[in-house]
């Protein structure tokens, strides 16, 4: 009984520390965060809080591989995707509702996550597999299902609103609103039935099954049951974290002079570090069909959520959202959009699609504070 009791707390020494944290800013965090000067202490508070809920995002993974393995493709990998893509809308939700109104918050998260996942993580991804493998495989009909949905998907929540006349410019009228809410979640459900029922062949490949534990490493499988509770049971303190954390971002931005824009990418990589993480190793290990499964489905995600939760949280506040990108990040993104066509055009990747898609991440850092 003991050891058993051992071996769960060594597994869940993050949920543990988790709780810790949250215990401490319930009973502190009031007068810590009303008293914020400097840098030195938001700047503290900022990487106990970054490194908290990052090491509480890891746990949430782990649950989620457990329940993939229970479960199979593509369920395990759309649970992966759904816990976190979740946290990224619970943190973005709290950031729209805490501190100064920021309108484009919601955007510039939205592209960032877009930016980190198209290129960063499927650039490091195809550059490492195709570095390790020469050639790498995967279904193209996934491939080309993800981005049929994803591409209209970013058209009308990031491009369309610029070319809108009802309002100005980058914004949508309450009706236009709407019909974004409802297109948003009628493509991204069509896309689930597609994905979970119908078309799950898309999703997997010749030999891509659970041998050999599916890439999981050396994951201790319980119930079904027990996973799901203790995947929401860890989501709990990032939630309740979400707040004190915006608050920290937004005094910390406003003190050094950061980019407006660098508080979007520093949620991104906060929600995307575990699940990059996860789709590097299944790239390496040349399964790269969970790799893409894990990108492609986390860009999707994050527009299919993401829009109808901003335009949303809008339509209640009356807060102005500002969607519609400016014309530097427009050509990144349709570049980006044009280049990940033609990466998934071939059933099989290359060194070469790694490096350009990195090439446009790097760009795309460089335009964040240049």
């Amino acid at each position: 009984m003991r050891r058993a009791m051992a071996v769960l707390v060594k597994e869940e020494a993050g949920l543990l520390f988790g709780l810790l944290t949250l215990v401490c800013f319930l009973a502190f965090g009031r007068g810590w965060l009303t008293n914020l000067f400097g840098t030195i202490l938001p700047t503290l508070l900022f990487c106990w809080l970054f490194l908290t809920m990052l090491w509480l995002s890891f746990g949430v993974v782990r649950h989620a591989d457990c329940l993939a393995i229970r479960l199979g493709e593509p369920y395990g990998t759309l649970i992966l995707t759904i816990a976190v893509i979740s946290i990224e809308v619970v943190m973005i939700t709290a950031v729209m509702l805490t501190g100064s109104q920021n309108p484009t918050l919601g955007r510039d998260m939205m592209f960032a996550v877009l930016m980190i996942v198209l290129n960063g993580l499927i650039g490091i991804s195809l550059f490492c597999g195709g570095l390790r493998h020469l050639e790498q495989a995967h279904n193209l009909q996934g491939a080309n299902t993800f981005l049929v949905v994803l591409i209209p998907l970013a058209v009308f929540s990031l491009f369309l609103p610029n070319f809108t006349i009802s309002t100005e410019a980058g914004t949508y009228s309450t009706l236009q609103m709407i019909f974004g809410i409802l297109a948003s979640v009628a493509l991204y459900g069509t896309f689930l039935a597609i994905q979970t029922m119908r078309h799950q062949g898309f999703f997997r490949i010749s030999g891509d099954d659970l041998e050999e534990g599916h890439g999981h490493g050396m994951l201790t499988v319980r119930s079904v049951t027990y996973h799901v509770f203790l995947l929401l049971f860890t989501m709990l303190p990032i939630v309740l974290l979400s707040k004190r954390m915006a608050g920290i971002i937004d005094y910390t931005i406003a003190a050094l002079d950061f980019p407006v824009a660098l508080g979007g990418v520093l949620i991104a990589v906060l929600v995307l570090a575990p699940e990059g993480v996860a789709a590097i190793k299944a790239a390496v290990s040349d399964r790269l069909q969970r790799s893409v499964n894990i990108c492609l489905g986390s860009a999707l995600a994050t527009i299919g959520l993401t829009v109808p939760a901003v335009l949303l949280i809008s339509l209640y506040t009356g807060n102005r959202l500002i969607l519609g990108l400016e014309p530097v990040e427009s050509v990144l993104l349709v570049s980006t959009l044009a280049v990940s066509i033609m990466t998934f055009s071939s059933s099989k990747t290359n060194i070469i699609h790694g490096m350009v898609h990195l090439i446009l991440f790097c760009a795309y850092l460089v335009m964040i504070f240049d």
